[in-house]
């Protein structure tokens, strides 16, 4: 009995002094609902609540931290397991991938005729689309125009962003002069903003309606091979 006194005693000093619920437990082994029936009526000096709210703070961070360090190495791990599912790629492997890139991402063919054009703002996907056109659509470099579409709050990066799709594509930077400013503000939600934007690069293949009209047979044909017309 002379134990459990001297316990809770020690209990409410330790809790005046600010330490938590899970630190008194460190040193009090008694079960937590004892120790809260021993404390519920102990107030906190305004500096120790100041403590236990930074604990708080602290543990919660940690916490968070751990988790977004757990999804970054889940995250890597999905990633590189799924880069292994994919094998070599063909020639006609190329040509669905590039014919579905333009279905979504391609200017379609009208009554009145259009040329191929496509674009984004990711390099990844611009390469493919170039190595595309040359190996399965068999377009020369000299058939293909580059143009950049970019905020009017870039201006005094263009050189630098030309350097960038210059470098991504192979194409001099000479080449890619025609720059068309959009207005609109960059959304602050956007990854790629600041430094790290680089507007969009369009890829306009010069007299090629017939090769529009082509891929569209090329769609057509994906779609009826994989029996959804």
């Amino acid at each position: 009995m002379i134990a459990k006194i001297e316990e809770k005693e020690k209990a409410i000093s330790l809790r005046k002094q600010g330490l938590t619920y899970n630190e008194i437990l460190e040193q009090i082994p008694v079960a937590k609902s004892t120790l809260s029936l021993w404390l519920r009526e102990i107030g906190l000096a305004r500096s120790c609540k100041q403590r236990l709210t930074e604990k708080k703070k602290l543990a919660q961070q940690k916490a968070a931290q751990a988790c977004h360090n757990k999804r970054i190495l889940t995250t890597k791990k999905i990633i590189e397991q799924a880069e292994k599912e994919i094998y070599r790629i063909g020639e006609n492997d190329l040509l669905l991938i590039g014919a579905a890139l333009y279905w979504g991402e391609g200017t379609k063919e009208r009554n009145n005729g259009k040329n191929v054009i496509i674009g984004n703002s990711d390099p990844r996907l611009v390469k493919i689309a170039l190595k595309w056109l040359n190996e399965c659509c068999r377009v020369d470099k000299n058939r293909i125009d580059l143009s950049i579409y970019v905020h009017e709050t870039a201006k005094k990066r263009i050189e630098s962003i030309r350097k960038y799709w210059s470098d991504a594509t192979g194409f001099s930077m000479n080449s890619i002069e025609k720059i068309i400013w959009k207005k609109n503000k960059i959304s602050s939600r956007r990854k790629n903003n600041g430094q790290n934007y680089f507007g969009l690069l369009r890829i306009t293949v010069k007299k090629s309606t017939n090769l529009n009209r082509k891929i569209q047979g090329w769609i057509n044909g994906i779609c009826k091979n994989c029996g959804v017309v």
